[in-house]
């Protein structure tokens, strides 16, 4: 089993010694070079003092001065070990402090030098504890008989030595190549690797699946003993499991999804039922597949999960979780029985929720319909004799109740954010960080409102309880980056403004949204406001999400696509397993864990101190390595949008778009071509007809002599000059645009 010393670390603390026959076992080193392995680790790192071993157990040592950060590099040589905790002061490291750890490593970094206000603190690499470029995207290189790589990201400052220099790499020579590395640096020999594949003579000529995928270093296909794990799982259902779960194989049930090509393996996760209390009020279901029941902890398929942590999904190329076989045993389709996490909501008449339940289900679906059926279903109002119920369970679902939780949203200050492509496959907010509207397809937005009211009501709950927990946030957007969007909407003479950033509110992106509809530019500007949003965190402490206007939130119905969602469904089914649902033995009548009702009525520990602790164990760890991988994942999937724009502009060059200007600096500005939402650079070396000066307080570019100037709003005409396929980046050149510069724009 493969493992780094970011993983073994994991698995130990500074108040309790672990024996090494456990940590055998939670890393799942079972051949005798994986048991060798995991000494010669520990043994290095008794010797560093990163462990100590005290009566044949580890237990960490945590120094003051020591702290864990991941490394980020320029092209210039410039590092710095950036923190996790969120205002921690980012570390610089000189080249000579490195220790041969290259950009994107997780590392241990000891202070060396205090820092003052104006000044960073410096540190040293003490401990390279996890290596973030396994392989690298390269070019390979000739001289005098010997080949090298040299890797295609500026910020690996380096070249490797390629093994088997024989004749099989003459052809690779000047072509691009995906490369192991075999051999990390060591003193003054140069790293080693060995070409994996030959992805083409340039990246225009690779595949841009392929491109991404080795760049993101993300797995191609599950190991042998990983699928032989997967294989002999016993997907039957017994009569004793059925007993201790809620029966609900008599409710119409339904699954909607997304249409995806054939060739894909759909894993299909979630269905739903509706139907009304006594009291007359909607019940609505929503029933999540239960993965938990077959990826069993601390497995060989467990591990390999949370190592992926996350689906990756590029384009019609899905790079999985779980392998295939686990997902056709827990995907939902019709006519068959199914083991499901089940979230029953009660609402009242304005679609609030009054109580919610979690339970253990089975289910069996009746229908699978995609959006666009449902969509031309409850437009039309007619369907197949077949599906009138069903017809009838959508008109209710679509325009009584989604409505309803969208008016509660928005009252407490959400926002939509307007998109003309599908970008997620997540029913949730997925990767987006925002409640998405597509004027083709609303019902599909509308389902997106039940999914997130399901992940606020699964936090609420785990923190009523306070059992251990992963909750998702979402920080406010930095004041820096919202700025220059501030400016652009002023510039468009658009109704809004905003102070400074302790004001902002989730409920001033929707004002923002509101005028946008009065800009001939609305669908760049939602686009900006989207990149404008931070990335989804993870964290044990419960906290607010800004793109959804929520308290609390947590991710809970991908348990097949999201490692966290599927560690969530082990909290609960550990809460219906082993809750306590009574102080003391002694008390006749319990109370309810799986319903709100209980809210504020228990005052002891639900979970006996074994499983608690057993929960939280490395809860830390696994949420710094699950917000990693979440990142990968959103940077391999935008790297495709962006290779797929690129090769859309090259064959567009010379051509002539127009465009607005929506960000200005001394070296030039970006134009946001409206109708793609292709952002290019026009080069202040391109403006060739006069001597253009940069004014910071008005951003804008300015002409001495033809008083032309270029600021945040502009509409101009531009040329596609050329296109840098791998690095994404469009130069464009003026045709006509810009506006008259008024006396205040020549000020400084």
């Amino acid at each position: 089993m493969e493992f780094s010393i970011a993983t073994i670390l994991s698995h130990l603390s500074a108040d309790k010694l672990v024996p090494g026959k456990v940590l055998e076992k939670k890393l799942g080193c079972e051949e005798p070079e994986e048991l060798e392995k995991l000494q010669i680790s520990l043994d290095v790192l008794e010797k560093v003092g990163v462990v100590t071993k005290e009566f044949g157990k580890y237990r960490r040592v945590m120094e003051e001065d020591v702290v864990e950060a991941k490394l980020r590099c320029s092209s210039k040589g410039f590092c710095f070990a950036i923190q996790d905790e969120e205002d921690a002061d980012d570390i610089y490291i000189r080249e000579s402090h490195l220790s041969n750890a290259w950009n994107s490593d997780r590392v241990l970094v000891k202070i060396i030098k205090e820092g003052t206000r104006r000044r960073s603190p410096e540190g040293e690499v003490k401990l390279i504890v996890e290596r973030a470029n396994p392989s690298v995207l390269a070019r390979v290189v000739e001289e005098k008989g010997e080949y090298n790589a040299v890797p295609l990201d500026d910020r690996l400052l380096f070249e490797l030595n390629l093994k088997n220099n024989d004749d099989s790499l003459i052809d690779a020579v000047n072509h691009l190549v995906h490369v192991n590395v075999l051999r990390y640096p060591i003193g003054q020999n140069p790293p080693l690797g060995k070409v994996i594949r030959v992805l083409g003579s340039d990246a225009e000529a690779a595949a841009d699946t392929d491109i991404v995928s080795s760049k993101h270093d993300l797995p191609q296909e599950f190991s042998e003993r990983v699928l032989q794990k997967a294989s002999v799982i016993n997907a039957e259902i017994t009569e004793a499991e059925i007993q201790q779960r809620l029966d609900l194989r008599d409710l119409l049930t339904i699954t909607i999804e997304q249409e995806i090509s054939k060739d894909l393996n759909l894993f299909i996760e979630n269905a739903f039922t509706l139907d009304k209390t006594e009291d007359n009020h909607w019940r609505l279901g929503i029933h999540i597949v239960d993965v938990a029941h077959f990826v069993e902890p601390e497995t060989h398929l467990d591990r390999e999960a949370r190592k992926r942590g996350t689906t990756v999904h590029l384009g019609e190329k899905i790079i999985p979780m779980l392998p295939e076989i686990v997902q056709n045993y827990c995907t939902l389709v019709p006519d068959v029985d199914r083991l499901t996490i089940s979230v029953f909501l009660i609402f009242d008449e304005k679609g609030q929720v009054m109580e919610s339940q979690i339970q253990p289900s089975i289910i069996r679906v009746d229908h699978s319909l995609t959006y666009k059926e449902v969509q031309n279903m409850i437009g039309t109002g007619s369907t197949k004799p077949e599906l009138e119920t069903t017809l009838e369970l959508l008109s209710h679902l679509f325009f009584e109740l989604a409505p309803l939780v969208k008016a509660q949203r928005l009252q407490r200050g959400g926002f939509d954010i307007t998109l003309d492509q599908i970008t997620s496959y997540f029913k949730d907010e997925g990767r987006i960080g925002a409640i998405a509207s597509y004027a083709s397809l609303p019902v599909l937005s509308l389902m997106t409102e039940l999914m997130v009211l399901v992940g606020k009501v699964v936090a609420q709950h785990l923190k009523e309880l306070q059992l251990p927990s992963i909750y998702c946030t979402q920080a406010k957007p930095d004041w820096d980056e919202l700025e220059d969007l501030l400016k652009l909407v002023a510039n468009l003479k658009l109704d809004f403004h905003l102070e400074s950033e302790d004001e902002l509110q989730s409920v001033d992106y929707y004002h923002l949204i509101q005028e946008f509809g009065k800009s001939d530019y609305e669908k760049v500007l939602h686009y900006l406001l989207l990149n404008s949003l931070k990335s989804d965190k993870y964290t044990q402490h419960p906290s607010s999400h800004f793109g959804l206007a929520l308290p609390i939130y947590t991710h809970c119905v991908s348990p097949g696509q999201r490692y966290v969602d599927l560690q969530i469904q082990r909290i609960l089914k550990a809460l219906f397993q082993y809750g306590r649902d009574r102080r003391h033995s002694r008390v006749s009548k319990g109370i309810d864990l799986r319903s709100s009702t209980c809210y504020g009525e228990i005052n002891w520990n639900v979970l006996p101190p074994a499983i608690q602790t057993y929960l939280e164990g490395d809860l830390h760890s696994l949420i710094t390595h699950l917000n990693e991988r979440e990142k990968i994942a959103q940077d391999a999937e935008s790297d495709l949008a962006g290779l797929k724009k690129a090769e859309k502009m090259k064959d567009c060059t010379g051509k002539v778009f127009s465009g607005l200007i929506t960000g200005v600096q001394s070296y030039g500005f970006f134009v946001q071509i409206e109708d793609s939402l292709v952002e290019g650079l026009v080069h202040v070396s391109s403006l060739k007809d006069d001597w253009y000066e940069y004014r910071s307080r008005h951003t804008c570019l300015v002409g001495r002599k033809n008083r032309t100037a270029y600021r945040l709003g502009d509409t101009v005409e531009v040329e596609v000059k050329s296109v840098d396929y791998y690095r994404q980046q469009i130069d464009l050149v003026t045709v006509r645009g810009g506006s008259d510069a008024v006396d205040e724009d020549f000020e400084d």
